[in-house]
């Protein structure tokens, strides 16, 4: 955590740790911490450039192997996440959940999950939701080691890692898993 958040401070200034406000148990918003990946430059009227112009090779590597999700293990001392769960997903579309979406603040999230593990950024919303609940209805630790497991060898091969953007109920949000 140390090197990478040296070579953030280096390649990308300061702040080395992005804060954004989301959604956990019960409905409960926290500040969710990660590594900073991403320039704040802007265009002449002050504005930032789109994410896809301030995306460094440096935020795109630890994207990649999901080191800009480490300092989410300060949100799990805290008590805001816990090491598996549905991901945090952003305030702005806790109202657009259905009754059955809702469900996946039943628990606390994670910094995996089932989603992650079975599909990550090659699924699409519904399908997310749809595992995120399962998950919900069918924890257990057996579940979770399983889980455990298979974010190592998901996060080692690399695999379903999207750094681009998706679709979130209509509207554009950054791939999170």
């Amino acid at each position: 955590m140390l090197i990478t958040a040296i070579l953030v401070r280096v390649k990308l200034g300061s702040p080395v740790i992005f804060t954004q406000d989301r959604v956990g148990l019960n409905n409960k918003v926290f500040k969710l911490y990660k590594f900073r990946s991403m320039t704040n430059e802007v265009d002449e009227y002050g504005e930032l450039l789109p994410k896809d112009e301030r995306m460094t090779k440096l935020g795109k590597l630890i994207r990649s192997t999901s080191l800009d999700e480490l300092p989410e293990l300060w949100n799990i001392l805290k008590g805001d996440m816990s090491f598996i769960g549905p991901r945090p997903l952003l305030v702005e579309y806790l109202p657009r959940y259905n009754e059955e979406q809702i469900k996946r603040h039943n628990v606390r999230p994670g910094l995996t999950s089932y989603t992650a593990v079975n599909g990550r950024a090659t699924l699409s919303w519904q399908e997310r939701f749809k595992l995120d609940v399962w998950y919900v209805n069918n924890m257990t630790f057996m579940l979770d080691f399983k889980i455990l497991i298979k974010t190592f060898i998901t996060v080692f091969k690399r695999e379903n890692i999207d750094g681009t953007r998706g679709k979130f109920m209509g509207n554009d949000v950054e791939n999170d898993n």
